[in-house]
C-alpha cells in the first residue's frame, strides 16, 4: 500500500496517474455536446450505490473507468455556454494549474511551521484586494470557503464590536442587537445571525427599490426607530451584486448612515467583486472603501474554482475576536515572536492553500485579463436584457448592473397568473432533463420566474436567443397539454 504514497519514490506514478486524469478531463471538455446530459437521481442513484467501496479496483485507471459512470458523464459542466443557471463560472487554467500544485504539496494554511511561503502568499493577495478595494493601511483579512463563511465571520466581528460600548453582555442583553439588510441580501444574513445567537428576528430587511437597490430613506427610519426602542444597530449589511438580480446597494448613502448610527458596514460583495478589476464598471463599487468589513468570492466572477473566497476588514485588530491559541498549534508566544500564523484570524483550522490559485491567475493573466473577462459577461447581459425587452414573449424585471437577467415567460392567450408560474417552472425543469441549457429560478413578488446568470465570456447572444426559444417552446408544449385535458 506504500505504493500509493505521493513521495520521492512514486512521483513517476503520481505523475502517470494525474496526466491520465487529465487527458480524459480534456477528452470530455473538448467533446461535451451540453452541459448536462439530462440525468434524473432515480437514473443515476442505482450506479452509484452499485459501487462497493470494501472492493477497491486497485488500478487508478479502472478507478477512472468507473468515475465516467458515476461522475464525469453526468456532471454539469459550467464551461458550456448554453450553462446559464447559478453563480458558477468557468475557469481559467492558470488557477486550474494552481489547484493541481495546492493539492499535490497539500499546505495547512493555519500555521507558518506547515505553509511558510503559502502564508506569505495568502497575506499578499489579502493586501491586493484590500487595496483595490481601498480599505487603507491597517486593512487584513482571511481567505475563507466561500461567501456564507464571510458573512458569518463579518457578522461575529461586528457582534463583539458592537457588545462593548452599548455595555451588552448575557443572552438578554444581545437580544436587543439588530442586523439591517436589503430583502434581496443573500441568505446567509439569517442563517448567520441564528448561529451567532442572535436568531433570524434580528435581522429587519428593508425594501428595495424598482432596479432592486435597498432604499435608504427606509434603512434611515427602521435605525431611528432601533435606537428609540432601545435597540442597537448592530451592523448594516449592504450588498455589491444581489444573487438573484446582480443589484448594487447605494454604497455611500449605506456608509453616511452606519456613520451616524455607530454600525458596522458589512458589503457582502461576493458577486460584484469582479468590478474590483474591471477598468471599465470600478465606479459601481465607490463607497465599498467604507466599509468595515467586505466578503468577496474570487470563485464567483474572478474565474476561479471553488473555494477562493475572502473576508477583508478596514481594521485588522478587529480579527482578534476569531483568536484563540492552542499550546500545540499557536502558543500566545508566537504572537510576540511575530510568527505569522493565519489560524490567529480564521474561524477555520486546517485550511486549504486556495489563494495559490488567485496567484497564479494573476501572475499569468493580471488583474486586467481578469476584469476583461467580468466586463465581457456584463455587456453581453446588457445585450441580453435589450433580447429580452423587444421580446413579447417575455417579462424581464430590471435592467442589469452585473450578468443576471430575471426574466418571465408570459404566454399570449393564458392570463391565470398560477398557471403562468407552472409553465415557467415546467419550462425549467424540462429544458434542464433535455441537457440542452440549464437556466435557473427565482420568486418576485411571489411569482415564478426564471433566471440568466452570465457569467461565460463564451456565451454569445445568440445562445441566450437560443435558449429562449427552447424555454418557450417547453411552455408551450406544458400549456397545450393542460388545455387538451381540460
Amino acid at each position: 500500500m506504500r505504493s500509493h504514497l505521493l513521495n520521492d519514490t512514486t512521483a513517476e506514478s503520481y505523475r502517470r496517474s494525474v496526466t491520465e486524469g487529465v487527458e480524459r478531463v480534456a477528452r470530455k471538455l473538448a467533446t461535451t455536446q451540453g452541459p448536462f446530459s439530462g440525468v434524473t437521481p432515480a437514473e443515476l442513484a442505482p450506479v452509484v450505490d452499485a459501487v462497493d467501496l470494501d472492493r477497491p479496483l486497485g488500478d487508478a485507471s479502472a478507478a477512472l473507468d468507473e468515475l465516467e459512470d458515476v461522475y464525469l458523464r453526468d456532471a454539469v459542466y459550467f464551461h458550456h455556454p448554453r450553462y446559464l443557471g447559478h453563480l458558477n463560472c468557468p475557469v481559467v487554467i492558470p488557477a486550474v494549474l494552481g489547484e493541481a500544485v495546492l493539492s499535490a504539496v497539500n499546505s495547512s494554511l493555519d500555521t507558518w511551521d506547515q505553509s511558510a511561503g503559502g502564508t506569505l502568499i495568502e497575506r499578499k493577495l489579502i493586501d491586493w484586494t484590500t487595496g483595490r478595494i481601498g480599505l487603507g493601511p491597517c486593512a487584513d483579512g482571511v481567505f475563507t470557503s466561500g461567501g456564507t463563511q464571510s458573512n458569518l465571520q463579518a457578522l461575529l466581528l461586528a457582534r463583539e464590536e458592537a457588545k462593548a460600548p452599548a455595555g451588552l453582555s448575557g443572552p438578554a442583553d444581545l437580544a436587543k442587537l439588530r442586523i439591517f439588510s436589503s430583502e434581496c441580501s443573500h441568505f446567509s444574513v439569517q442563517k448567520s445571525a441564528t448561529l451567532l445567537g442572535l436568531g433570524a428576528d434580528a435581522v429587519i430587511s428593508i425594501p428595495v427599490d424598482r432596479d432592486k437597490r435597498m432604499q435608504s430613506v427606509v434603512l434611515a427610519a427602521e435605525l431611528e426607530a432601533c435606537r428609540a426602542e432601545g435597540l442597537v444597530p448592530m451592523a448594516i449589511v449592504a450588498t455589491a451584486g444581489t444573487t438573484d438580480f446582480g443589484s448594487i446597494d447605494p454604497l455611500p448613502e449605506v456608509a453616511a448612515l452606519a456613520a451616524e448610527y455607530g454600525a458596522w458596514m458589512h458589503v457582502d460583495a461576493a458577486y460584484g467583486c469582479g468590478l474590483l478589476a474591471s477598468r471599465t464598471r470600478r465606479e459601481l463599487l465607490d463607497g465599498i472603501e467604507l466599509a468595515d468589513s467586505v466578503t468577496v468570492d474570487f470563485h464567483k466572477s474572478f474565474f476561479q474554482p471553488v473555494s477562493s473566497s475572502a473576508l477583508l476588514v478596514r481594521d485588522g485588530a478587529t480579527l482578534r475576536h476569531a483568536t484563540y491559541h492552542a499550546d500545540y498549534l499557536n502558543p500566545r508566544r508566537t504572537v510576540a515572536e511575530l510568527i505569522p500564523n493565519q489560524v490567529d484570524k480564521s474561524l477555520q483550522t486546517t485550511r486549504r492553500f486556495d489563494a495559490l490559485k488567485l496567484w497564479m491567475t494573476l501572475r499569468v493573466m493580471g488583474a486586467d485579463g481578469v476584469g476583461e473577462l467580468f466586463d465581457e459577461v456584463c455587456d453581453l447581459a446588457r445585450a441580453g436584457f435589450e433580447l429580452l425587452a423587444a421580446d413579447p414573449r417575455y417579462d424581464v424585471v430590471v435592467q442589469p448592473q452585473l450578468s443576471t437577467l430575471v426574466y418571465r415567460y408570459i404566454p399570449e392567450t393564458v392570463t391565470s397568473p398560477a398557471e403562468i408560474d407552472r409553465a415557467n417552472l415546467y419550462a425549467r425543469k424540462a429544458l434542464f432533463a433535455s441537457g440542452e441549457a440549464v437556466v435557473a429560478g427565482t420568486k418576485v413578488d411571489g411569482r415564478q420566474y426564471l433566471k440568466f446568470t452570465l457569467l461565460n465570456p463564451e456565451t454569445t447572444v445568440a445562445d441566450i436567443a437560443a435558449v429562449l426559444d427552447l424555454i418557450a417552446g417547453h411552455a408551450e408544449q406544458y400549456l397545450g397539454e393542460n388545455l387538451v385535458h381540460a
